[in-house]
């Protein structure tokens, strides 16, 4: 997993509340288990103006003009501004994987759907809930300004504008250490090897029945 520490992003806002992860990744591409590839997919209903399928060349599909994703100043953003009970809906981990291969690292909203809120910390995508007020004023600013960048900090736990107003937000010190170190449930394990091994050979000497073929 990829670590997170400090991201300068150009932001993005979807002004939508209630958007459910088959908005963000819909049915027919949960073809696959690799988080990769996903991208081309993302919010794929108002990205495109056909229907999508998996396999198509998404390079060749007409796009939505009035879709924000597709708007050329938010070309290469990296921090989604969303709405309300943002990824609501079934609890695919693909819709976390969609937006971290489209290039998203951050998404902040007022609040989240609680799977998608656990799957995102699980696939080093940075879920950040922050008041309402605070999101319609990032909202207003995004909105008003090309080119505009929110600085995430999250060793500091801040969200800075561009006119250098902070707004600091919440994580635990577990999903925080799992972030800025890059470790996923599979990495924590493995960081107790040595003694995952030395447990397994003292098991083979006393109980050796149990080990053989």
């Amino acid at each position: 997993m990829k670590a997170f520490t400090r991201l300068d992003g150009l932001a993005c806002p979807l002004d939508r509340a209630n958007v459910d992860t088959d908005a963000i990744i819909p049915k027919q591409f949960l073809k696959s288990i690799q988080r990769s590839g996903f991208g081309p997919n993302l919010f794929d209903e108002w990205r495109y103006l056909d229907h999508g399928e998996p396999g198509m060349d998404n390079s060749k599909r007409p796009q939505n003009p009035d879709f924000v994703l597709n708007f050329p100043r938010y070309r290469g953003a990296q921090v989604l501004l969303a709405r309300q009970n943002f990824g609501c809906g079934s609890s695919r981990e693909h819709a976390p994987w969609a937006l971290d291969d489209y290039g998203f690292r951050a998404v902040i909203a007022p609040g989240f759907a609680d799977i998608f809120f656990n799957n995102s910390f699980k696939n080093g995508l940075l879920p950040i809930v922050l008041p309402e007020a605070v999101v319609d004023q990032l909202f207003r600013e995004c909105e008003a300004s090309e080119g505009y960048r929110l600085v995430v900090d999250l060793a500091a736990q801040v969200v800075t504008t561009p006119s250098g107003e902070s707004f600091p937000f919440d994580i635990t010190e577990h999903r925080k250490h799992c972030l800025l170190n890059g470790l996923d449930e599979i990495g924590l394990t493995l960081q107790h090897a040595d003694e995952i091994h030395a447990f397994e050979d003292a098991r083979k000497q006393s109980q050796p029945w149990l080990f053989a073929s």
